[in-house]
Order: C-alpha cells, then structure tokens, then sequence
C-alpha cells in the first residue's frame, strides 16, 4: 500500500461535503500500535479557527485528491462536535463522546489495530456499538501522541545518539505508522534511515529520547533510503533482512 510522509500531508485541506473545514495541522497516534487515531484539524473562518479532531473513519473513499482530504461530514457537524483541549491528554471519556456524537464504531472495542477490523473503512462499513460501556475504559492510560510533539525526539542506539526523529512513513488505507524516519546529520551527514517502530525497545517520553538495541555499525550498514523514491517491497524485504527481521506484512497475516 502507498506510503505517506504525515509532513506531506501539511496544509492539506479538509473537504466535506458542503465547504471546506480546515487544514491538517497534526496527527494523534497511539503509541501502542503506531496507528493513527485521529488528524487534528485547524479550521478556518467558517468554524472559528478552532482546532478540531478527524478519525480516518469519517474519509470518504476514494478520500485522496490533490492537497485534498475528502470526509464523509458536513460543516455543521464539526461546528456542533465536542470541544477539545488539546494541550490535555485525550480520555477515553473524552474519545466515547466523540464516537457517540459521529455515530463512529469504537475502535478500541477488539484485539486488532481497528478493533475487529482491518483498516478504518471496514470499521466504518461495521454496526456502530453506541453505548456507554465506550466508559468502561475510562480509567486506563491512553496512548495517544502528537506527531508535532515527537519530532526532533533523539534516537539512541547502543553506542549513543544516532541522530533524531524527522517524520514518519504511514500505510494510506490502514494508517498504520510503518517506519520512523530517523535523520543522521549530527552523526552521519547526508544520510537518512527508516526504522520500524516495532524496533524500538523504549521510549523516554520525559527526556524525548526513543532507545533502540541496535548498534551504530548496523545502522551505519544499514540500506539507503532515497526520500526522493517510492518505498519498494524490495527495498522492505532489504531493510528487514538487514536487521535480521521477518516483513510485517507476512507477520500479520
């Protein structure tokens, strides 16, 4: 599937169905599943300049066009949706009343990245299960990240920094984040490279640091990227044997 820099995506617009909501200011992820959750929106004139959250559930498909986002809502909808504090983490709470408001279907309610489902369409295509049970989670941590807030977080290998997060690659029908771009230049200059976020060991977010248990010679030997190029399964299946694991896309199935 296409992979898309969130970068790339800045300054999109928001298109519903009747006018123009905004442009793509953010995304929220879940630092569980790398997955994103939501785009954060900054509206323009017509909704007040408030910033509002998009699920990818709400896309119409197909959804992409030029520097466009097409969604399946309408401006009056996002005018009357919850308010959100976005200098506040995100509550389960805060997540079931937006769900409820959209008739959206829970995507935290099963064992796969959209719950029961593959990808956000099929989750959307689902009966919606409006309940307040959507509560019951209220209490747990959630793992939700601002792509903004992470950039520039240092990479650390076994032997020290390597370098620091840029951006990140995501799969366009799933939203799931496929690798992290990882930017050498303090390092290694003129290079970048992609890591899986599945290899990372930890994440520090407290002193913005992600730790990997890669050395800095692995890296160094490590495939080159070309920003410039499509991601290849070619070039995939090269990265993933050079740091000894199986390709994702075999592993989920």
């Amino acid at each position: 599937m296409p992979l898309r820099r969130t970068k790339d995506l800045s300054q999109y617009t928001i298109a519903a169905f009747d006018t123009d909501i905004g442009k793509v200011y953010d995304f929220y992820f879940d630092d569980e599943q790398w997955t994103i959750r939501y785009i954060v929106v900054e509206t323009g004139v017509v909704l007040s300049g408030r910033k509002v959250l998009i699920s990818p559930v709400a896309l119409l498909h197909p959804a992409w066009s030029p520097l466009h986002l097409h969604v399946k809502l309408t401006w009056e909808q996002v005018e009357n949706s919850p308010s959100i504090n976005l200098h506040k983490p995100v509550s389960r709470q805060h997540e079931t009343e937006y769900h409820d408001y959209y008739g959206w279907p829970y995507y935290w309610k099963g064992t796969g990245v959209w719950g029961s489902w593959p990808n956000p369409k099929s989750l959307a295509d689902a009966p919606q299960t409006k309940s307040r049970t959507g509560f019951k989670d209220a209490s747990k941590d959630i793992h939700l990240r601002s792509t903004r807030e992470v950039t520039g977080y240092h990479i650390m290998s076994t032997h020290g920094e390597i370098g620091h997060l840029e951006d990140f690659l995501f799969d366009d029908e799933t939203w799931e984040i496929r690798y992290a771009i990882v930017d050498t230049k303090n390092w290694w200059p003129g290079k970048k490279i992609l890591l899986r976020p599945q290899w990372i060991e930890r994440v520090s977010w407290a002193d913005q640091e992600i730790y990997l248990k890669i050395a800095r010679e692995t890296i160094q030997k490590s495939p080159k990227w070309d920003p410039n190029q499509p991601v290849s399964r070619e070039y995939e299946l090269r990265l993933h044997r050079h740091y000894g694991y199986g390709p994702y896309w075999t592993a989920e199935k």
